[in-house]
């Protein structure tokens, strides 16, 4: 690529400078730049990138794409854009060969079951005969091989680095989770969708979209704000309220859930510890369904992937094949083994939303005693606290509430904020000594994260249900500028094989 290739991509509003010359790279860290490379300026929440136009200099930049114009020394080339952001998803794309172009790309959004959809939409379109590569919370993925995932959708440069190095092993389908700060800050749009999903909407990340409107707005880019790079077919959530109003606004949709106006749908459900057992009802036919995923807001996530094999015009009897097939999602209700006759689960539930389905779920498997470590993270949405607190305070016999990613706040203040919730259900908290003996429901405080998982597997007995909510797939703690490692399902098993008496009386 050539700097004129780029103005003819990009069309500044101003240039300053030759356009001659060739590009080495695009980079938006000015500490990363290597000579002849073009440095992006992007505007972020709190750090304006045109800071760092000085930096990138310093490292013999050769161009400056920025908002704001700026003299230059000689034989630097500045492009004045509208918005660096989109020049810079529009310039990825550009520079790795248009990655997309030739691949199906399936893009999912929403607040809860990004994930659990993108596991069973892989297992559908590798069963279709295609080969998908993977980019989402969990990890960037393809045929077995993954990479640690930075972002749930990384920056445009690093995203279309990466799509291309799986299209150049043989990846000719593209499943991407689209986070709301990806679509706000335009790192997809380069991306060309084929077929793009709603799972839901529920209050989350508003410290950074301020509110649910301008959040659902957000989401709503990956449907109507790409231009000729949306997607083809929309397949849509109809059981959620932002949903239907997604669906209102666009063309036409595949609809999905237990709503009237929905052509992919389930009856007869049953749901147990097993799993997800009923009829599945699509355009092209009606078949069996089974799954061991559990809960009802799984069988949202199975119907958007049976939606999406629609859209791919897959028979009903390859879907419900592969989405039984699916693998478990790493951190989405993962079961850990142990001796105690208990059930004890790792999952993801960081929103009110998710932790109140998590519960709802487990509380429908009937258990003795209902168990639930959770707390928040730090320097992320404080409203949620309280929320979550209540909800745990109200399903789990025994709330457990402990520290999560602190990040630069007090582990101390958070867990005041999210008890405030707890106190709207229960007077105060029980003292560890008390929670063997109290009847009822209760709470008890544990900042340590890894004292309360012990505390929690001591007073394990046949038929209780032990949930370790927030972190999920994970394998990090941050505590102010520590990344430590730390994976819950490490420590449960650990606590699991080491703690063999309890330290409680029994219940």
């Amino acid at each position: 690529m050539n700097i004129s290739d780029l103005c003819q991509i990009l069309e500044p509003t101003a240039v300053i400078g030759s356009t001659s010359g060739p590009v080495s790279g695009l980079f938006y860290d000015s500490r990363q730049v290597r000579s002849g490379g073009v440095f992006f300026a992007l505007r972020g929440a709190s750090v304006d990138g045109h800071r760092f136009i000085g930096k990138a200099l310093e490292r013999e930049a050769g161009a400056i794409v920025m908002e704001t114009p700026r003299s230059l020394p000689e034989g630097v080339t500045g492009l004045v854009v509208p918005d660096t952001r989109r020049a810079m998803a529009l310039a990825a794309a550009a520079f790795f060969g248009d990655p997309t172009k030739d691949m199906l790309v399936v893009g999912i959004t929403g607040t809860n079951g990004k994930t659990t959809v993108s596991y069973l939409v892989e297992s559908l379109l590798r069963d279709a005969g295609h080969r998908p590569a993977v980019l989402g919370t969990v990890d960037y993925r393809f045929e077995g091989e993954g990479l640690p995932s930075s972002h749930t959708t990384p920056e445009s440069v690093d995203l279309m680095q990466t799509i291309a190095a799986f299209r150049g092993r043989g990846a000719n389908a593209l499943i991407l989770e689209v986070s709301s700060h990806a679509l706000e800050q335009r790192r997809v749009d380069g991306v060309r969708f084929d077929v793009g999903v709603f799972t839901n909407l529920t209050p989350e990340h508003l410290d950074y979209h301020g509110d649910l409107e301008t959040y659902f707005e957000a989401k709503c880019r990956l449907f109507t704000g790409l231009g000729a790079h949306s997607p083809q077919q929309a397949v849509v959530n109809l059981d959620d309220e932002w949903g239907r109003r997604l669906a209102h606004m666009l063309p036409s949709v595949v609809g999905c859930g237990q709503t009237p106006r929905s052509s992919v749908t389930a009856e007869n459900i049953a749901i147990s510890a097993a799993g997800i057992t009923g009829l599945l009802r699509t355009p092209c036919g009606n078949v069996a369904l089974q799954s061991p995923l559990v809960g009802d807001y799984n069988l949202h996530n199975l119907l958007c992937a049976a939606g999406v094999g629609v859209a791919l015009d897959m028979t009903p009897a390859t879907i419900v094949a592969a989405l039984a097939s699916a693998p478990q999602v790493p951190g989405r209700l993962e079961s850990i083994e142990n001796d105690r006759d208990a059930l004890v689960l790792v999952d993801y539930a960081h929103t009110g939303d998710a932790l109140q389905n998590v519960l709802t779920t487990l509380r429908q498997l009937h258990p003795r005693r209902l168990f639930c470590i959770f707390g928040c993270g730090g320097d992320r949405d404080t409203a949620k606290r309280p929320v979550m607190g209540e909800i745990a305070a109200k399903l789990a016999d025994v709330a457990i509430l402990t520290s999560d990613n602190p990040r630069s706040e007090d582990p101390c203040a958070i867990i005041r904020q999210v008890e405030s919730g707890l106190r709207r259900v229960h007077a105060g908290p029980w003292s560890l000594q008390q929670v063997g003996k109290a009847a009822g429901r209760g709470y008890v405080i544990i900042e340590d994260r890894r004292e309360a998982m012990r505390f929690a597997v001591n007073l394990l007995r046949p038929g209780d249900v032990l949930l370790v909510a927030g972190k999920g797939h994970e394998d990090y703690q941050i505590v102010g500028d520590r990344r430590l490692h730390f994976d819950d399902r490490e420590e449960l098993r650990q606590a699991l094989t080491t703690v063999t008496e309890g330290t409680c009386d029994s219940m």
